[in-house]
């Protein structure tokens, strides 16, 4: 069973910047699509940002455009998201995602059903 996990969540303060890792446990999936999903408490997951297999498509939330951004490093089986300019609203449960088979090696889907395998989630608080 494929393993991912994410780390490097905690409290911060608004406007501080913070970076996330994720990583799989098997090389193949090198091939599958990543992303970040958030949820906060009461609310549903919600797609942050993503690469594709092919890794040429990027994509973010419109709330995070200009804030986040994605590094996979080639085919690696590591993910970072790194944070800047950290919002309250951005508080929630971040997961990393794989999807294996997301239709085209350019796609990246926001609907976290299709979503193969999933970590345990890393906590990131934004404090004011």
């Amino acid at each position: 069973q494929v393993r991912v996990a994410e780390s490097g969540g905690r409290m911060v303060q608004t406007g501080d910047s913070l970076t996330l890792s994720c990583s799989a446990s098997d090389p193949a999936l090198g091939r599958a699509a990543l992303a970040w999903f958030r949820q906060a408490p009461g609310k549903s997951r919600e797609f942050v940002a993503g690469v594709s297999q092919s890794g040429r498509r990027l994509k973010y939330n419109d709330s995070v455009k200009g804030r986040f951004s994605i590094d996979r490093p080639g085919r690696a089986n590591t993910m970072s998201l790194r944070m800047t300019s950290l919002r309250s609203e951005d508080t929630a449960t971040y997961y990393c995602a794989l999807d294996y088979n997301p239709g085209t090696v350019d796609s990246v889907l926001v609907d976290p059903a299709p979503w193969d395998d999933w970590g345990q989630g890393t906590q990131v608080t934004v404090s004011s």
